[in-house]
């Protein structure tokens, strides 16, 4: 088995969520997404990122605007559309579920030492048995 397909399967997977945690921030410039995704060690590629942007738009869960520019053509900013704010929503609840559930399923104890709720984060101590 590829370590480095699996590695990039699994960045795949939260790609969009990340994106969409951006872009809900407020509105964006594409090139500022690639920024944000650097500084977190999620490397993306203009090529990667405008066919999802696209794709994001045509599920109306994006809109854009254009805006002149002076150093070069007009650039297109982008944020979330109603139906967009509300998706991020649910996969946001979707990843903190699952953020706790593999916490658990990882733990040598089978227990987390942090369990997310919503914007909440509680971190517990290492049990006496855990080796963190």
């Amino acid at each position: 088995m590829n370590i480095e397909n699996t590695q990039s399967q699994m960045r795949k997977g939260v790609l969009e969520f990340c994106i969409l945690s951006v872009i809900q921030r407020g509105e964006v410039y594409p090139s500022d997404i690639i920024e944000e995704m650097k500084k977190a060690n999620l490397n993306i590629l203009e090529g990667t990122l405008y066919p999802l942007l696209t794709r994001l738009k045509n599920a109306d869960l994006l809109t854009y605007r254009w805006v002149e520019s002076s150093s070069g053509p007009p650039r297109k900013y982008f944020s979330l559309t109603e139906k967009g704010g509300a998706f991020y929503k649910e996969l946001e609840q979707t990843w903190n579920e699952m953020a706790s559930s593999v916490a658990t399923v990882t733990r040598p104890n089978g227990k987390p030492n942090a369990a997310v709720t919503g914007e909440t984060i509680e971190v517990h101590p290492p049990s006496p048995e855990s080796p963190l």
